[in-house]
């Protein structure tokens, strides 16, 4: 009896190993992690900014958070005239990182293409990681060790979920706009297309968002919404920039093109002004079936399409929508893929991976890679600054 129950105690023992083993392979397959050893840091908010809010028609207050947990929150709080160009700067924590900029009341929103064959560089999906990003800039010469643009007259292509799921997302909006006028000032172009998360967050769905930002709202008495609102000045930032756009005959955006928007007649600067005149809009399902309702949709839309990867499209269906805007390619981030890579005959270029998180590591090990193009070769580049052409 005893040597029976042994025997069938061994055999569940195994069974629930293997099926273990299936599942953690399972998950890994799809991108799955664990996370661990977070870093109390996370938790340090003193000097995070700055939240910078219109007061009123002429009056704008430039916030800091001072304080923990223990002993407090408070502001910091300055008030400059609306039209002023506004010297300040934005704390890192975790390595107590500081850097430096200039606020410009005046905001335009960019192009939607360009053509100068300078070189590329892409990454997405940072989902507020800014020690990840910022190290992946410098390792790849687009910013020196002083967060100084070094990338001459290049593009650098941030295509989408630069937001949400992590800590330091006012760290990561703030080094984008830096990043911005400095490569304006040596002759670069910084491309912030946006992704569906930038979208949920100036809708008001913040159910990926860090729990931080929900304090951070209630210490500014405010509502989490007006954090990004055309109140605030990165959400007027963010709300001017575009979903999709073309360099050198190269099309970016963060979701891509379902091939039904081949059958209207329209183009990208149409699309760009649609998409942004809804970024304040709650999308829900409409039966309507026309441009508007296409590119906004959360499943055929530019910023949340999958079908790249998800659905069986045939390689006419992938051209039809590039050939639409005399494209010889489009990069896209949103659906995680274990490396960048390219298919339907080098036409998509998948450029989403799993990148570290700043607070906390990670089984498996997990490294940054973006997208390099110059002139017509292109290269997977890697967190140590390696590249290899693909």
């Amino acid at each position: 009896m005893k040597k029976r129950f042994l025997r069938y105690a061994k055999h569940i023992i195994i069974t629930f190993v293997v099926i273990g083993v299936i599942a953690v392979s399972f998950g890994l397959y799809h991108g799955a992690s664990f996370r661990y050893a977070e870093n109390p840091e996370m938790m340090n908010w003193d000097k995070d900014g700055p939240y910078v809010l219109t007061k009123n028609d002429s009056i704008v207050s430039v916030n800091y958070i001072r304080g923990n947990q223990n002993d407090g929150f408070y502001l910091d709080q300055k008030e400059y005239p609306l039209d002023s160009k506004i010297s300040t700067y934005c704390y890192f924590p975790l390595d107590s990182t500081r850097f430096e900029f200039t606020l410009n009341n005046k905001i335009e929103i960019p192009k939607n293409t360009y053509n100068d064959n300078s070189k590329i560089l892409a990454i997405s999906d940072i989902e507020s990681g800014f020690k990840t990003f910022r190290d992946f800039l410098i390792t790849n010469k687009v910013v020196d060790n002083k967060l100084n643009w070094t990338f001459g007259n290049g593009h650098l292509v941030l295509l989408g979920d630069f937001v949400d799921r992590d800590f330091s997302t006012t760290q990561v909006l703030w080094f984008i706009y830096k990043l911005e006028q400095d490569a304006k000032e040596k002759g670069g172009n910084v491309h912030y297309i946006l992704g569906n998360h930038e979208l949920k967050n100036m809708q008001g769905n913040f159910e990926n968002t860090s729990l931080k930002y929900y304090h951070v709202a209630c210490i500014l008495k405010k509502q989490q919404t007006e954090l990004y609102s055309t109140n605030s000045f990165l959400g007027r930032w963010m709300s001017s920039k575009n979903s999709i756009e073309k360099i050198n005959e190269i099309l970016f955006a963060h979701g891509g093109i379902h091939p039904d928007l081949a059958g209207y007649k329209t183009n990208l600067n149409e699309i760009n002004q649609i998409i942004r005149s809804n970024y304040y809009k709650p999308y829900y399902p409409n039966p309507q079936k026309n441009l508007e309702q296409l590119l906004i949709s959360s499943h055929k839309g530019i910023a949340w399409y999958r079908g790249y990867f998800k659905d069986n499209l045939t390689q006419e269906e992938v051209e039809r929508g590039l050939n639409k805007f005399s494209a010889k390619s489009i990069v896209v981030g949103h659906t995680l893929q274990s490396k960048v890579s390219r298919k339907y005959k080098e036409k998509v270029i998948g450029i989403d991976v799993k990148h570290p998180k700043d607070y906390s590591k990670s089984l498996p090990n997990q490294k940054s890679e973006g997208l390099l193009i110059e002139g017509n070769k292109y290269y997977r580049v890697l967190h140590n600054g390696e590249k290899k052409e693909i």
